[in-house]
């Protein structure tokens, strides 16, 4: 890989932000939609930062989403299926009513297989 953006990027990276992060954060464990838990894969604000942590304030740590059991979008973005093969997909799971998170954003895998892939195709047909 070569950085197209010597004059602003180094390869070393921001190490002012770098040590920021490191000061107020700490690497934790870390729920992710449609996957679960993942250990050591999200940050946390440190002890010393506690009174800025919106989930100590709010109360809101505890808090766990309910997946929907006919959605497969850990699955999806795991790379291990494609969004048309959920049995969910174009029928009860659409942009308008999404069931997981691929589906919701514009950008995620399943509503752009909704909008610019084969079902596309096979809608129009």
């Amino acid at each position: 890989m070569e950085n197209q953006y010597t004059r602003a990027v180094r390869r070393e990276g921001n190490v002012p932000a770098q040590n920021l992060l490191r000061e107020v954060f700490r690497v934790s464990d870390r729920a992710w939609r449609g996957i679960g838990e993942i250990p050591m894969s999200g940050y946390a604000l440190r002890d010393e930062y506690a009174e800025y942590d919106a989930e100590k304030i709010f109360d809101v740590g505890e808090i766990r989403t309910q997946e929907s059991p006919l959605c497969i979008a850990g699955m999806i973005l795991q790379g291990l299926r494609k969004p048309n093969e959920c049995p969910a997909f174009g029928t009860q799971c659409t942009p308008e009513h999404p069931l997981g998170a691929p589906m919701v954003s514009s950008e995620g895998a399943c509503a752009a297989y909704y909008h610019f892939g084969e079902y596309r195709m096979e809608r129009q047909s």
